[in-house]
């Protein structure tokens, strides 16, 4: 892949996990998730407002963003964070931060020659 091409990528990436986390319910499966238990979808409805078919679409979205992964335990399938997912969310923003600190610095710059 050219650097362009990874350039381009990155943001099609973030925009993709940050879709799947821009979710109330998705953030809340992620923060039950964030202990490192793996739980199953029965254990993931408990105390939501939602039936285990809607935890299992808002999983599926999270899955395919590569926030979560599931593995199969006998008759049910045990879902966990993907740490690498929020690692990556974080230098995104991290780096999204470092450019508007830069273009800050150059109004700043600006304005006071």
């Amino acid at each position: 892949m050219s650097p362009l091409e990874s350039s381009r990528q990155a943001p099609a990436d973030a925009a993709l996990l940050f879709a799947a986390l821009g979710d109330t319910t998705r953030l809340e499966i992620v923060s039950r998730l964030a202990d490192g238990r793996p739980r199953s979808i029965a254990q993931l409805t408990e105390g939501l407002a939602l039936t285990r078919q809607g935890v299992a679409k808002h999983l599926t979205v999270l899955e395919r963003a590569g926030v979560v992964a599931s593995r199969r335990v006998g008759r049910e399938h045990r879902f966990a964070v993907r740490p690498e997912a929020i690692v990556t969310a974080r230098r995104y923003l991290d780096r999204v931060s470092e450019q508007w600190d830069d273009a800050l610095w150059r109004l700043k710059s600006f304005v006071e020659v």
